[in-house]
């Protein structure tokens, strides 16, 4: 799977060539994105990641979900894919995170809206929902300016670290989408 954005910004299926890459750029941003993202404290060596990009690529096959690394400039700046895909209710469900250097240029938002055009276009889902936590307004602001509706608040919907954490779901229908792309 490869998905041109404009001639600065693509997404490809991670491979298990991408792993010191993936694992070089959480390195480095460690310390921005362990504030939202739970799995950071487990992603200590390069066999984690390499661990994590095989179990996506299985469920890749299995058509269970989708993850592609973000290529910026034709460098891996990023991971952006569907954390689930739930065929029975024609739904995906977006995750995705960025290096620290590559924050603040509008890359994760025409990576999300070109995630949403595959998934009602090419996929024909109806559905594409992201779930952001309620204080990371950064990941929040992204579904807010695509027109996503908030559908509501999950309480203690994720344990990060040493507490719990409510997420906001948002939610784009596939006739939603055809009026404001």
């Amino acid at each position: 799977m490869e998905i041109i954005v404009d001639h600065t910004l693509s997404l490809r299926a991670v491979t298990v060539e991408d792993t010191e890459r993936v694992f070089a750029i959480t390195d480095a941003s460690r310390s921005t994105l362990r504030e939202w993202l739970p799995w950071l404290d487990m992603t200590t060596e390069v066999q984690h990641t390499r661990a994590y990009i095989e179990s996506n690529i299985a469920g890749y096959k299995e058509r269970k979900c989708l993850s592609a690394v973000i290529l910026f400039h034709g460098k891996i700046v990023g991971i952006a894919g569907f954390n689930n895909i739930n065929h029975a209710n024609e739904t995906v469900y977006i995750g995705y995170w960025l290096s620290k250097g590559a924050q603040g240029h509008g890359i994760m938002t025409k990576v999300v809206h070109a995630l949403c055009q595959y998934a009602f276009e090419e996929l024909q889902f109806n559905k594409v929902e992201i779930r952001a936590a309620v204080g990371n307004t950064k990941s929040r602001a992204i579904p807010e300016r695509l027109g996503f509706v908030k559908e509501g608040t999950i309480r203690s919907a994720e344990w990060l670290y040493d507490h719990f954490v409510d997420h906001v779901v948002y939610g784009m229908l596939a006739n939603e989408w055809t009026k404001t792309s």
